[in-house]
């Protein structure tokens, strides 16, 4: 009988050609199946054996991960039974039942996001150099949009333009969705029109807004780096990921008496909670919004 997960290559390749799913959700795909397959091996798969397989990823993972992982290879062999690759799906018989404990989200105070800021700003100021620079725009995009860092990383100069002192972003978020956002801080446009300036070559090359040291891209790994990296030199007593400044720029926001259906439309979130409201905001008012009440309106950092 043939092994199921020979055909994880053929799985991924619809998912790109014809289900036209994003790379970052080919990429999680492509490692839980691989795992799979490597807990498989040459072992028959059935009830008995994607029951182990459950509880050897409740062992091993989150349950939030665990959940991830067992949904990937449910809609694989959900394909493959559609396709008629099997003739019978032993996920139909399975019972998968794990419960995600809700978390909090983490947050960055202020003053660590200020203090951050701050070393990077004192570092640009003493060595000048260019790469100090792009690490800043990375820095002042994720905290003064709430952008995903997978967005960031997307960044093409299609997607940016800027009018006096104001920069508009269009950002294409999950399920193809779009949103535009508008910073409307003068310290952060003037930043980042700098950073624009000083990368022109490299933009136009890479077409991406954010570039690395080869000229490409900035992956979403380096962007993590970078947050990290400051972190330190801040001595800050906090692990930061960029995903905490998203937190970071949403409760501040709420804690600000901003509407949440604005802050649902500046995420790109398809509901609120558990509900199912969407309501679209006016690009003008996101922008008042933002000035009036971010955080990074009320600190002070330029570079001259």
């Amino acid at each position: 009988m043939m092994n199921p997960c020979s055909k994880i290559d053929w799985y991924l390749d619809i998912c790109a050609s014809e289900k036209r799913l994003s790379a970052d959700t080919l990429k999680a795909y492509g490692v839980d199946l691989r795992q799979f397959a490597a807990f498989v091996s040459e072992k028959k798969v059935d009830r008995m054996l994607l029951s182990s397989y459950i509880q050897e990823l409740n062992r091993r993972f989150s349950p939030r991960s665990a959940k991830r992982k067992i949904a990937s290879v449910r809609a694989f062999f959900k394909e493959l039974e559609y396709r008629e690759v099997i003739g019978n799906n032993p996920f139909e018989k399975v019972r998968v039942k794990i419960q995600t404990p809700k978390q909090l989200p983490r947050i960055i105070p202020e003053n660590y996001v200020a203090r951050l800021l701050q070393e990077a700003y004192a570092i640009y100021s003493f060595r000048q150099s260019r790469w100090v620079l792009r690490d800043i725009a990375v820095l002042e995009l994720l905290f003064s949009t709430g952008i995903r860092v997978s967005e960031l990383c997307r960044l093409s100069p299609r997607n940016l333009s800027i009018t006096g002192e104001q920069l508009w972003l269009l950002i294409f978020g999950k399920g193809s969705k779009e949103r535009v956002i508008e910073i409307d801080m003068p310290e952060s446009v003037k930043l980042i029109e700098k950073y624009l300036n000083v990368f022109q070559n490299e933009i136009a090359t890479s077409s991406h807004i954010l570039v690395n040291r080869d000229g490409r891209a900035l992956s979403t790994q380096s962007a993590r780096n970078i947050v990290n990296r400051y972190a330190k030199l801040a001595d800050l007593p906090l692990h930061i990921t960029p995903h905490m400044f998203r937190h970071t720029f949403a409760t501040s926001l709420l804690e600000a008496g901003v509407d949440i259906r604005y802050i649902q439309s500046l995420l790109g979130h398809s509901s609120i909670s558990t509900t199912q409201i969407y309501t679209h905001v006016s690009i003008q008012q996101q922008a008042k919004l933002l000035a009036q009440n971010h955080p990074r309106s009320r600190m002070s950092l330029s570079i001259e």
